[in-house]
């Protein structure tokens, strides 16, 4: 296929996810969102309810971070810090993992960090909202909340994997004539 072609093919693609992420978004709206406990995470600076996360916002989005053993979800959390100033001026955000807080924060100042962490170690939190397998195994993703009064309402989630819309690297590589090639992410490259 001609360069021409090809691009105009892919033009077409990217406009029909565009209106793709409209559908989504839509369906969304019309979801009835799910309340949820108001859980207690701990923080190098003691205990944290999930209601407490929200601050000023309305909106609340957690991530399900599988901990500093996880390339993938290290390298979507140095991804989103450079973002993170923009996002919290709309919606409140932290990262949950299952490490003890000062593992967590030690593990953030060495990547230079500056979004809120807590630790959900001890609690359901993860299982409860889907983001721990039978076997145990914690799965990476977002829990997105809603605070109505004084209930909290789980109003989407998203699992995270490979090739995501949530990690710009993947959608970097695809432009590349072989994508991704097999690469994989590292805690550190040499």
């Amino acid at each position: 296929m001609k360069y021409a072609a090809g691009s105009e093919a892919m033009r077409t693609y990217r406009r029909q996810i565009t209106d793709l992420r409209r559908k989504m978004r839509e369906t969304q709206a019309g979801i009835e969102p799910q309340e949820v406990g108001d859980y207690e995470f701990t923080t190098p600076e003691g205990t944290v309810r999930l209601s407490e996360l929200f601050g000023v916002h309305r909106d609340l989005m957690v991530v399900h971070n599988m901990g500093s053993s996880c390339p993938a979800c290290t390298m979507w959390a140095d991804g989103y810090n450079g973002v993170h100033h923009h996002v919290i001026t709309r919606t409140a955000f932290a990262v949950s993992s299952p490490e003890a807080p000062a593992i967590q924060k030690s593990f953030a100042q060495d990547r230079g960090w500056k979004f809120r962490m807590v630790s959900h170690a001890g609690t359901t939190f993860a299982a409860d909202m889907g983001y721990r397998s039978p076997d145990g195994r914690w799965r990476p993703g977002i829990s997105v909340f809603r605070r109505e009064g004084q209930k909290i309402l789980r109003v989407s989630d998203a699992a995270w994997s490979p090739g995501d819309d949530f990690c710009t690297v993947w959608h970097f590589f695809d432009l590349l004539p072989d994508g991704a090639a097999g690469w994989l992410p590292k805690l550190s490259y040499p």
